[in-house]
Parts: structure tokens; sequence; C-alpha cells
């Protein structure tokens, strides 16, 4: 069922007849009981006295989540690859056609882009993807940020009102991340990005940081990362497996699309972690595996498997091979280190599955 639209009039009838519908009907919803946590959220919000700002934050946060939720859906089955960078990149800079070049060598791969929407890197991403590939995620700002004119007017243009909300859509649909020389903005992705594939709350993906030829951009970065981060004993000495720093598109877009030759997607079932793997390796390559990764383990060893009792409702995963194992949860750049491997062990194989299709 589909409830009034936020922008139509307060129609008090009409949102009763809906709930109504949908109470009748959820006993028969797949995810009904996720729509009862979510209602009985706002329920309980709602007997609080809960300030008229409170309320609009979270009228505008639930109005964000479903207009990206809508325009996305569409899409879902195509790996997508976010594009980071400076919006004040001009096009006559070799960054911005080094952005333009990535993006159409990765889309003539099968994948899609989702860029800002702004100008700079964000216009590199749109145009070298072509409106058809391409997603924008727009924030209203009072300077730099309109929506660029390749992507403007597109069906796939999401205006968002929280910075927030627009970072999850971003993270959320990528399949893999690139990022180009930037600001503060720019940093601020790099770093929550891998925050958040640091603590396993993203990913795993792939992270390509792209300089021009022979710029030092990234390569300073890393310079400071594991000087005064790594050194210094502040993360993890496997961390910096989590990216990768080219100045060359070919290997940026080959590194992408490596991380996939094998290696499917991940989740939980409990605190077994559950890796699909597009062909089923050999019981030599496993034990290799064991053999190389224990430290990985909390118990137990990393064993084949088939989709388990809990994985019944992923139709488009359920014929996959997979490793199952207990990870320790501590050391995501090992686990980076481990699909490397796989990919690696599980060549040559014939896998002809596109690697953008999920």
């Amino acid at each position: 069922m589909t409830l009034s639209s936020p922008s139509s009039p307060d129609n008090s009838a009409l949102l009763n007849q809906q709930l109504e519908k949908l109470l009748t009907n959820l006993s028969n919803h797949p995810h009904r009981k996720l729509i009862q946590r979510s209602l009985g959220a706002l329920l309980r919000i709602a007997e609080e006295d809960t300030e008229r700002l409170d309320w609009k934050i979270l009228t505008a946060s639930l109005e964000d989540l479903e207009q990206g939720i809508k325009r996305f859906y569409p899409y879902r089955h195509t790996r997508k690859i976010a594009i980071f960078g400076s919006a004040r990149t001009s096009p006559k800079q070799e960054e911005y056609k080094m952005a333009a070049d990535f993006a159409r060598c990765i889309t003539q791969s099968g994948f899609m882009v989702i860029t800002g929407a702004g100008g700079g890197i964000m216009q590199a991403g749109n145009e070298g993807a072509g409106r058809a590939n391409s997603f924008g995620l727009n924030i209203k700002l009072p300077f730099e940020q309109g929506a660029n004119k390749l992507i403007d007017g597109d069906d796939k243009l999401i205006d968002f009102k929280y910075f927030f909300t627009r970072k999850l859509f971003f993270l959320k649909e990528s399949d893999a991340i690139a990022l180009f020389p930037g600001g503060f903005g720019t940093q601020d992705e790099a770093f929550e990005t891998l925050t958040l594939c640091q603590t396993g709350k993203y990913g795993p993906v792939p992270l390509v940081l792209v300089d021009k030829p022979g710029g030092d951009y990234w390569h300073s970065w890393n310079n400071y990362v594991c000087k005064q981060l790594k050194e210094k004993g502040l993360i993890n000495p496997d961390d910096p497996s989590l990216y990768t720093i080219t100045d060359q598109i070919d290997v940026a877009c080959q590194t992408i699309k490596d991380f996939y030759r094998v290696y499917h997607s991940s989740r939980y079932v409990g605190q077994l972690l559950v890796m699909r793997l597009k062909l089923e390796l050999s019981d030599a390559v496993v034990a290799q595996l064991n053999q190389e990764f224990a430290d990985l383990l909390s118990q137990g060893k990393i064993s084949k498997n088939v989709a388990l009792p809990e994985e019944k409702n992923d139709l488009e995963t359920i014929h996959l091979s997979r490793l199952t194992f207990y990870f320790n949860q501590k050391n995501f750049g090992r686990l980076y280190q481990l699909i490397a491997r796989i990919n690696e062990l599980g060549l040559p194989c014939n896998v002809t599955e596109h690697p953008e299709l999920k």
C-alpha cells in the first residue's frame, strides 16, 4: 500500500483509511514484524511530550528515506559505484578527465554510478557514465551545490534535506567507492567510509583512491595515515588493506571488478559470517584459507556450505556457494585480504556472470 504523499494537503480521513487497510493486510505482509516495530516507535514518540522541532526532523528524515527507497528500488539488482571528489574541480583539470574516464570505463562493464549531483568531480562522474547510468544525490546548500546539467531533471536525481540521510543512501546503495582529490567534504567521506569498513558497519566493498598520473594527493594522505595512525597504534596494521591507491584508470576499474570475481556478498546469521561465492572452492583451497587466515576465527574453521535455513528468503543468492566461519569481528583489513585471496585462488574459473549483477 502507499500512504498519502507528503506534499498533499492534510487529509485525516484518507490517512485513517490507509492505516486501516495496512493493519488489515499486516498479518500477511512478509515484513510485518519490521513494520510493527516502525509503527510502534512512532506511537511511543507520539505519546511523549515531543517538541515540534523533533517532529520536523523525524518527518523530513522519513521523507528523505521514502524517496530514496523508491528511486533506487527499480535498480536494486545492478551494482553501483559511488564517486566522491571536489565540487570545485574545473573541467579543464586532469582530475576531472580522470573521473569522467573512470565513470565511462566502469559503466561499460555494466555498473551504474552515484554522485552528489553537483559540479566538479561529481559532474565528471555523471558525464562519463551518461544519464542512463547515473544517479545524483543532491543536497541544497547556500553555495556550490546545485544539480549539474547532466543529471538535472532526471528521475534518478534525488534531493535530500539532510546530509546524514544522503550519506546513508550513498553507502547503502554502493558496491564500491571511488575517491578523487577533494576538500573537507571528500576527506569526511573518505574517513567516514573507512570508519564504517573498519568497524564492519559497511561492506566489505572495494575502495579505490584515484589521482591524476604522477599526482601525490592520496600518497600524501596515506603517508599521514601510516605515520600518524598506523605507526602510533591508532589503527590496525592491516587497515590500509581496506583501500587501493592508483593513478591509472584501468587499475581502478579492474580492482573493483576483481573484488567481485569470485566473491559475491556477505551477511551474518547469528554470529556466523556467511560469505557467498560465485563458485564452489575446492577442499584444497579451503584448507589453504584455514591455514593462512586462522587468526580471523574466534572459533572453529572456515567451512564450505550451502544456503542456510535463515537465508530462504534471499532468492537472488540462494543458489550461490558459501563459506561460513566465526569471524572475530576485530580485523576487517585481514578480512579484505581473505577476499582478495579467495578471488586469487578461485582462478582460473568459468564465472560468466557479470560482476555488476547482485
